[in-house]
């Protein structure tokens, strides 16, 4: 009987081996492709980081760390001295306050309209979800000059505020902060509208229900009983939110009238005008890794909670 079992062992472990070598060699094509055209060209870039500049774009052959030290000094002109220049440093925190603010009221239109969407009739769902997608339809660049005729001081929005009466003359909006965060609000909305959705579809509100006859207000329902179920949502729709709004290049380049740079545009000049290809792939670098140490923290700070909230 136990020669018999240990056959058998023997005959699963190898229809196993077999399996995951099967899949091994499926995913194959998976995996060229993302070594190719993804974790290749991030190489690529590291090592350019390292390297010098040449005087009319590319790279000279050359080590050096100068790149990284520059993004935060800057070299004197007569005696070669280093300087703190905070330039770099002011517009990363600018794109970091843009994102977070994108990214907070995304969360707080995105929830009641996701909240609206999940107590729809099943019938009624997928004709919202269509609803919330057609922007994508339209390219970035259309949807964002589209925004641009609207807010502009000859555009719809002052138009109308002059024919009610409400403003006597144009408000300026167009080439302003506002309308870098309008832009970006109006680009990501859905990425935090969905994953919501997606949560909060599968919830039971017979729980909501129960609160309620447990003499539970809204605000305690709310707190204690729909946002714990939905945070897998609200994490999935702040990430999907922050980290491109982090490096958003047409947006701010287009509504902010190139005055109001943030790291999308900035990357773009050193590879472009600037011809300092080290450079602007030092600052791709520091960047990613400013979002991979925040991108840790908060999971590292959430995981917990909502380990706990389940």
């Amino acid at each position: 009987m136990a020669k018999a079992l240990s056959k058998a062992e023997q005959v699963a472990r190898a229809m196993e081996g077999q399996q995951m070598t099967r899949n091994r060699w499926l995913s194959m094509p998976a995996v060229l492709f993302i070594t190719v055209f993804g974790i290749g060209p991030l190489i690529l870039m590291f090592i350019y980081s390292f390297l010098v500049a040449a005087p009319y774009g590319g790279v000279v052959w050359k080590f050096t760390t100068d790149a990284y030290v520059y993004f935060l000094f800057q070299a004197d002109i007569f005696d070669g001295t280093l300087q703190f220049a905070p330039d770099f440093l002011i517009i990363y925190f600018r794109s970091f306050v843009f994102a977070l603010i994108t990214t907070g009221v995304c969360l707080v239109l995105g929830f009641p309209t996701a909240y609206f969407m999940a107590t729809r009739p099943p019938s009624q769902r997928n004709w919202w979800v269509l609803l919330i997608t057609i922007p994508f339809w339209s390219n970035l660049l259309v949807r964002t000059l589209a925004i641009m005729f609207i807010i502009r001081d000859q555009g719809l929005l002052n138009g109308f505020l002059i024919w009610i009466g409400v403003i006597d003359k144009p408000i300026t909006l167009l080439y302003t902060d506002f309308a870098i965060v309008l832009g970006l609000l109006y680009s990501y909305l859905p990425f935090m509208v969905l994953p919501l959705y997606s949560s909060l579809e599968k919830f039971d509100f017979r729980l909501v229900e129960a609160g309620f006859d447990l003499y539970a207000t809204r605000r305690r329902v709310l707190w204690r009983i729909i946002i714990p179920i939905a945070r897998p949502g609200i994490i999935a729709g702040c990430l999907l939110v922050f980290i491109p709004a982090l490096g958003a290049y047409v947006t701010p380049l287009i509504l902010g009238g190139g005055k109001h740079l943030m790291i999308g545009d900035l990357i773009a000049q050193q590879f472009g005008s600037g011809r300092n290809w080290p450079l602007g792939s030092a600052q791709a670098f520091i960047l990613m890794a400013a979002v991979l140490v925040a991108l840790y923290f908060y999971v590292r700070n959430t995981s917990g909670k909502v380990t706990h909230g389940h």
